[in-house]
């Protein structure tokens, strides 16, 4: 198995479709390092990562909005194309089987999900995830 993990911001409110009668909340995550190159220039670079996320509990959706901090985890895929310029390109999608929303609250965060949560209303920096893979709860450990 292969597994994608990134912690970034939103960069557009998310969007949450119908798809053959399963849901899918579509974003988009930019993870941004910072770093000095060789000659002692500091220099910045982004990834992007276009995310998936299918399942039932769209509940979070409301809370996925640009500019959040996230840590998304799931399962890697790279699609070549040509850009503009006809250079070869690629965009890395991953299909989310975990997300938790990072940082505190604001205001038009202050309630709490359907999905499945571990929120205190006294810890500003509280996370909300959801997890599709339920079949977890019921292991040993």
């Amino acid at each position: 198995m292969i597994k994608l993990q990134i912690i970034g911001n939103l960069g557009k409110d998310c969007i949450t479709k119908e798809v053959n009668g399963k849901n899918v909340i579509n974003f988009s995550v930019a993870h941004t390092e910072r770093f000095k190159d060789s000659t002692g220039t500091q220099r910045e670079r982004t990834t992007w990562v276009e995310c998936a996320y299918w399942t039932d509990r769209t509940a979070i959706a409301p809370y996925l909005k640009k500019g959040q901090l996230v840590f998304a985890e799931g399962s890697p895929e790279v699609d070549g194309y040509m850009n503009k310029e006809n250079q070869a390109a690629a965009t890395l999608r991953m299909r989310v089987r975990e997300i938790q929303l990072l940082g505190g609250r604001s205001e038009g965060n202050a309630g709490n999900s359907n999905s499945t949560s571990s929120s205190s209303s006294t810890n500003t920096n509280s996370a909300v995830t959801a997890d599709i893979d339920e079949a977890a709860d019921d292991l040993p450990f």
